[in-house]
């Protein structure tokens, strides 16, 4: 397997790209609303295997305090190869200089982002436009 990495937004199918986040499984993310999250991340890297796209992440930051990986997805198919640790690593090297490197984890991930170097925050807590659907899904605790 020997990727292609690319961090423009240039050749970017918006589509693929959210075809990828629904197969990952990371939730329906509609290919407008990557576009336009995507273009206002500082930093972010597109993985494509023999022209497909594979993997993808970004991160929001402010370039000197907070930087925030979100969105890491790979294909179920690529999972468990590495290339989740690669994009990861590409994105905390990028955001290297920022006081803080933050990531937001799909619950029961938290094992392979602590691999990477991530530690569990305790004052971490977050606002969910659907907190229902946040506590189903193990992101929140119900009060």
């Amino acid at each position: 397997m020997k990727m292609i990495w690319r961090d423009s937004l240039e050749s970017v199918d918006w589509s693929e790209l959210s075809a990828l986040y629904l197969a990952a499984p990371l939730g329906i993310k509609p290919a407008k609303n990557l576009k336009t999250v995507f273009s206002n991340s500082m930093f972010r890297c597109f993985a494509y295997d023999d022209g497909r796209l594979v993997g993808a992440g970004r991160v929001l930051a402010d370039g000197a305090d907070c930087a925030y990986l979100c969105d890491v997805a790979v294909l179920p198919s690529y999972q468990g190869t590495g290339l989740g640790k690669a994009i990861v690593r590409r994105l905390v090297a990028l955001s290297q200089g920022h006081q803080k490197i933050i990531i937001y984890a799909v619950p029961g991930k938290e094992d392979f982002y602590r691999g990477l170097g991530f530690h569990s925050m305790n004052t971490a807590m977050a606002i969910f436009k659907d907190e229902a659907a946040a506590i189903a899904r193990g992101y929140i605790a119900d009060r």
